[in-house]
């Protein structure tokens, strides 16, 4: 399966900070139909999504054109990870918006679901743009095979269970 992470140097702002791009690319086939892996993604990003201590992040998402992709807090309280741009179910899910960067920096993120003799091969693709932390762009890669480990989880309960 495909996995690749690139960041490149684009410009200098006139302050000396870095405008860099992202480009990751990572492919995962799901031994599950493609209707099973469209819900396991949706639950994945959202109630299912956890942090690496095991904690919920308390994400949301609103599968619609123009919903919004955020970790709710309580009280009012969270942090905007996106907005839904397309959302073709079950095939196609693309989020814009700054995802875990609270900097100047815009990303866009598809979730591709093919099916295949019973299977689906999911691509996810993340791209970005900004003043991005070194950190973070080291980081993405892993993060987003976390994610795409979960759906796998998610969608071989779904397939054993019938839930």
């Amino acid at each position: 399966m495909k996995n690749e992470a690139n960041s490149s140097v684009q410009m200098l702002t006139p302050e000396g900070k870095t405008i860099q791009t992202l480009d990751v690319v990572k492919e995962t086939l799901i031994e599950a139909p493609l209707s099973i892996t469209w819900e396991s993604v949706i639950e994945e990003i959202g109630s299912a999504a956890m942090m690496p201590n095991g904690q919920s992040m308390s994400m949301k998402l609103e599968p619609w054109p123009g919903g919004r992709w955020y970790r709710d807090l309580g009280d009012n309280v969270g942090h905007l990870w996106g907005h839904v741009q397309v959302i073709k179910p079950p095939k196609l899910l693309e989020i814009a918006g700054p995802l875990f960067m609270s900097y100047p920096a815009i990303s866009h993120v598809q979730y591709r679901l093919v099916e295949a003799d019973g299977k689906t091969r999911l691509t996810l693709t993340h791209r970005a743009i900004g003043l991005i932390d070194p950190e973070h762009a080291k980081g993405v890669h892993g993060g987003w095979q976390k994610i795409l480990d979960g759906v796998a989880e998610i969608a071989k309960r779904r397939v054993k269970t019938g839930k």
